[in-house]
């Protein structure tokens, strides 16, 4: 039985400690989210963690159903999915400790379309994996909002 779920365990551990890590590089630098001018419709600071686990898990299970699958598109569909995880793990630095909002907008356009690519790599290969990035992809999309907003808010 925990073979049957090992990929699913492993898959969701790397994603939660990608994110993990990179929450834990910035914890620091988070005091910035109360201290800016922030747009209408922000949420409250002690939501940004509940959501991105949740994410975090999602993306994690949707990996795992790729890598289960005897798909054509695996390698292409997992390479996408590591890049953008690569990008999602950046911005956290390039947003909270450098506070290059302009940049870090720019960076979460460039990472909107890997996760775009990757639900279609990840649909094509197994329809709910690709269904389950779209919650990530609709929160980036937020996300992305938050980060232009509060760029044109704090010159």
């Amino acid at each position: 039985m925990l073979k049957k779920y090992f990929p699913y365990i492993i898959s969701v551990l790397i994603s939660l400690g990608i994110g993990g890590f990179s929450a834990f590089l910035t914890k620091d630098n988070m005091s910035i989210y109360s201290e800016i001018n922030r747009p209408p419709l922000s949420p409250p600071s002690w939501l940004f963690p509940v959501v991105w686990t949740v994410l975090f898990v999602l993306m994690g299970i949707a990996a795992a159903k790729i890598w289960c699958s005897n798909g054509k598109r695996l390698d292409s569909a997992l390479l996408f999915y590591g890049f953008q995880l690569v990008f999602n793990f950046c911005w956290s630095l390039i947003f909270f400790n450098f506070r290059a909002f302009l940049f870090a907008f720019i960076w979460l356009l460039a990472l909107l379309v890997l996760i775009a690519i990757t639900a279609v790599k990840f649909y094509k290969t197994d329809k709910a994996a690709g269904w389950l990035l779209l919650p990530y992809f609709l929160w980036v999309c937020f996300a992305g909002y938050l980060n232009f907003m509060i760029w044109r808010l704090n010159p």
